[in-house]
């Protein structure tokens, strides 16, 4: 059934295809990065505060390499600019959430615009069928029967039908995944505020006041 339904739909089946398998790698690709990304940020910092107190900068810094994400990053990095001043902290850490964000955004307005463009391409196949339908109704007359429209008729049903189940499934792993972004930022923005306080505070392990 589904080489046939290949074979009615015409060319710009193909396109809405190769636009579901770009979806799809995409769906992927961000699931296995946010899944990577998205720690339990309150136990990490607990585990760096503890060192921290300890006066075990090193340790500190070798908890952060070894933890995946972006929250483990900005940790690092306000470690590491813990002796040049709580502003320099924060600022250091500003930088690094530039750009770590896009990193967590990547290829997301690829997915958007696939969730977009795929029913404005099932309509431009119904359109197509239709002409496609009307172009043979004028040459065979009042002698057109089914048979003869039917090739358009499919093609304009079918790429109608996969621009709509290749949208809607996009578009819902679209709001998914940026829910998965927010809720990564959000970590980011609280374990950013917890450890500036830890490493300026007079009896942390920082130095800067």
């Amino acid at each position: 059934m589904l080489p046939t339904f290949i074979s009615q739909g015409g060319f710009v089946l193909w396109l809405i295809l190769i636009a579901s398998a770009m979806a799809l790698a995409v769906v992927v690709e961000r699931l296995l990065h946010l899944h990577r990304a998205q720690i339990n940020s309150v136990e990490f910092l607990n585990g760096v505060r503890n060192v921290l107190k300890r006066d075990n900068v090193v340790e500190a810094i070798s908890i952060c390499d070894a933890t995946p994400g972006p929250v483990a990053r900005l940790v690092k990095t306000a470690i590491l600019s813990r002796d040049h001043g709580r502003e320099r902290v924060r600022e250091a850490i500003e930088e690094a959430g530039l750009t770590e964000v896009p990193r967590l955004e990547a290829n997301l307005n690829l997915l958007a615009t696939i969730a977009q463009i795929a029913p404005l391409l099932g309509l431009l196949g119904t359109v197509i069928g239709f002409i496609r339908i009307f172009g043979r109704m004028e040459v065979a007359g009042l002698h057109a029967n089914v048979g003869q429209l039917s090739q358009g008729i499919w093609q304009a049903l079918i790429c109608m039908a996969a621009g709509l189940a290749v949208a809607v499934p996009c578009y819902a792993a679209y709001n998914y995944l940026v829910s998965r972004v927010n809720a990564v930022v959000l970590d980011m923005e609280r374990a950013a505020t917890e450890i500036v306080n830890l490493v300026t505070e007079p009896n942390g392990n920082g130095k800067a006041k």
